[in-house]
């Protein structure tokens, strides 16, 4: 029996949109718009759950989705860097930026490490019921990046080379946690269509 933790990455923000470290604000219109639009073409669930920040609770509400509780883990603490743009930062602390992003153990900015971001996603991670079904979860994007680099035990610089779109959808699937594979590659295909080999 499987469980399948299905990650949902929140809609943009005035924040995001200005290329800035993410500050705790709603979604923006065009996002919302975007969200309930997409309601639709989510997969069936058993469970819902969001991360504490409104984005990710203003994605949920407008996705339709009865989440129970915000029990997934909230996003990167970027510290003082919070609302900033890297290019802002970079001009005002280039040694700072520089040591952040070549060392995982470094928080230059008063936060949390890269490191720290990726032990806490993993505990969240590998302390999930082991019960089948099909659990949803709304996240920041540095969250879903650091699942995946815990869960495939990828290299801590390989977070920085993975890209999660607003409302992407990524599915880990797992029989015995801790151990977690990726499923690639959905169909596409049309709300009612047979998936392909099975039109009868």
């Amino acid at each position: 029996m499987t469980l399948r933790l299905m990650l949902v990455a929140p809609v943009t923000t005035a924040a995001l949109r200005g290329a800035r470290f993410p500050v705790d604000e709603p979604p923006d219109a065009a996002g919302l718009r975007a969200a309930r639009a997409a309601a639709g073409a989510l997969p069936r669930v058993d469970r819902a759950v969001c991360a504490p920040a409104e984005r990710c609770r203003g994605t949920a509400l407008a996705l339709g989705l009865r989440v129970t509780g915000e029990d997934a883990p909230a996003d990167w603490d970027m510290g003082r860097w919070r609302g900033r743009s890297l290019a802002e930062v970079s001009a005002a602390e280039p040694d700072a930026v520089a040591r952040w992003l070549a060392d995982p153990s470094a928080a230059p900015h008063g936060g949390e490490s890269l490191t720290a971001l990726r032990t806490r996603v993993g505990a969240w991670l590998d302390g999930l019921p082991a019960a089948p079904g099909r659990l949803l979860a709304v996240v920041d994007p540095a969250v879903v990046r650091a699942a995946l680099v815990h869960a495939l035990a990828l290299p801590p610089q390989t977070f920085w080379r993975l890209d999660i779109a607003p409302l992407a959808l990524t599915e880990l699937t797992t029989r015995t946690p801790p151990h977690w594979n990726l499923h690639c590659g959905a169909r596409l295909q049309a709300p009612g269509d047979a998936p392909p080999g099975q039109d009868g």
